[in-house]
């Protein structure tokens, strides 16, 4: 299962995501998480995008991309994983078409979670104030100021993957201003049905032959047609001379 969740800032993938890792034990690949792991170890991709980060800018691609394709062949990615804020462009999802495509796989689906971005910043600055009077520590893209630019970069780059993906039939919307169970719920139905354990059947419409066994005696010719036989020739017969009446008599 390869599944991408699309919204913006603050419309819940994170919390689906968790959710579905625990359920179907598939990995989640968080381009943010990966960045801010890499800005915390001051690796040179950290350190190049901390700035970018702070300012609520997008990532350039060519370090978006690079990430997401060597996380992809690590193993515990072999089974499925779920991409959180990748792809954020067309060109990266065109990027990762590539790259899924040489590897031999494709994408199960793309769940949208729509939301009201009014209602959305309100959910923020909410989510902010509490973690302030909790005494948490907030990172540098947790600022109302930071979401409305985050914002308006969703809706003039990343929306534009919702029309990519409806072209390509993978695109599932999930309203995602409902309760966090209904969301749950929503999500769950518009996941790709999981093919049955087993040996694969035929496809629709095409009938495995079946061959018939051949009487016994017949060769391969003989296949499913009577058996034609050839009479045998009468036995020959030694031929006996004809005797003759009086002849025995003759010569006394």
């Amino acid at each position: 299962m390869r599944l991408i969740l699309l919204g913006p800032p603050g419309a819940g993938k994170g919390t689906q995501a968790l959710r579905l890792v625990a359920k179907y034990g598939i990995v989640q690949l968080s381009t943010g998480d990966m960045l801010r792991a890499a800005v915390k170890a001051g690796t040179p991709i950290g350190r190049q995008a901390q700035d970018i980060m702070a300012r609520g800018a997008l990532v350039p691609d060519d370090i978006v991309v690079a990430i997401v394709a060597e996380r992809i062949q690590q193993p515990d990615a072999s089974k499925g994983f779920i991409l959180d804020g990748f792809p954020r462009t067309v060109p990266q999802a065109e990027a990762l078409d590539r790259i899924l495509t040489r590897k031999g796989l494709a994408l199960g689906a793309v769940i949208e979670l729509r939301v009201d971005e009014d209602a959305l910043i309100r959910r923020i600055e909410s989510r902010i104030a509490e973690m302030k009077a909790r005494g948490e520590a907030l990172r540098d893209d947790d600022s109302p100021e930071v979401l409305h630019k985050r914002l308006a970069a969703y809706r003039q780059q990343t929306a534009p993957l919702i029309d990519y993906y409806r072209k390509q039939s993978v695109l599932r919307t999930v309203n995602g201003m409902a309760p966090i169970p209904e969301v749950a719920a929503a999500v769950d139905r518009a996941l790709p049905a999981e093919p049955a354990a087993g040996r694969a059947q035929p496809p629709a419409g095409k009938k495995k032959r079946v061959r018939t066994a051949a009487p016994a005696g017949l060769g391969k010719k003989s296949e499913g047609r009577s058996a034609r036989r050839r009479p045998k020739p009468p036995a020959k017969r030694t031929a006996r001379p004809r005797k003759r009446k009086g002849m025995a008599s003759r010569g006394r």
